[in-house]
């Protein structure tokens, strides 16, 4: 990927990618893989190329790549298309109603509740006894 590119950073949960979008080929990468490849769950491909099916523009005018760590599958998903979507509104802002109507950028906030002291799990509390 030489030339000018715009990058958009995501997170969800532990995850973090950082997505560089520049025009070319239609080359998808994600870690040095291919994204089938990286990304084998079942619709997993299809949530991240959502900005692009709203937008309605084909991938192959592009080449993306996209460095994610952290986290674990979902969080990771969830990563990429958001950083895919801000660095699309990088390159063109008037891409922007689109996208955020569609929800594709709006970072979502929900991450692990911490372990209470007391409790086993972060609400599970021990079973009470009387006696």
């Amino acid at each position: 990927m030489a030339g000018r590119y715009y990058e958009g950073i995501g997170r969800r949960k532990e995850s973090v990618a950082r997505v560089r979008v520049s025009t070319g080929t239609g080359d998808f990468t994600v870690n040095e893989k291919l994204i089938a490849d990286y990304f084998t769950r079942l619709g997993d491909v299809e949530a991240i190329l959502n900005p692009f099916t709203v937008i309605n523009q084909d991938l192959n005018s592009y080449d993306v790549s996209v460095h994610v760590n952290g986290g674990g599958v979902s969080g990771q998903t969830n990563a990429v298309q958001l950083g895919l979507a801000r660095a699309l509104v990088k390159m063109d802002e008037t891409l922007k109603p689109s996208l955020s109507h569609a929800g594709l950028l709006t970072r979502d906030p929900r991450i692990k509740e911490r372990k209470k002291p007391g409790l086993k799990r972060a609400r599970k509390a021990p079973t009470y006894t009387k006696r």
